[in-house]
């Protein structure tokens, strides 16, 4: 329970997704060829923000379109986002208005 206490909701937060395809975006970074070339796996940095904290020690956050993602709280590939980040890259994270909008549609849509 100590971990939760880690992240809260509106925290913005940033997770190291690794992909793989045959053309790395330009946001790449540690990109390795495959054994036969024919692919590339590489690291994307992504800007999230908390939705909520669930029961079972997982993080849900929000992306920048909207979509939700469960994340376990001790996964080492998200920690919270740095001053830094924040600063650099505020365009990036979702706003509060863009989680508030998108849970009162998915409110609207339930009833």
């Amino acid at each position: 329970m100590l971990l939760m206490s880690r992240f809260r909701p509106g925290d913005q937060v940033t997770y190291k997704m690794t992909k793989q395809s045959d053309h790395p975006t330009l946001r790449a970074v540690n990109v390795n060829p495959s054994e036969k070339g024919d692919d590339y796996a590489y690291v994307v940095e992504k800007y999230w923000v908390v939705r909520e904290l669930t029961d079972h020690g997982t993080v849900i956050v929000q992306t920048r379109r909207g979509k939700t993602r469960e994340i376990p709280v001790e996964d080492p590939r998200l920690k919270r986002a740095s001053w830094w980040d924040k600063l650099l890259y505020r365009q990036k994270f979702p706003t509060l208005e863009q989680i508030s909008a998108d849970n009162n549609l998915q409110e609207s849509s339930a009833s």
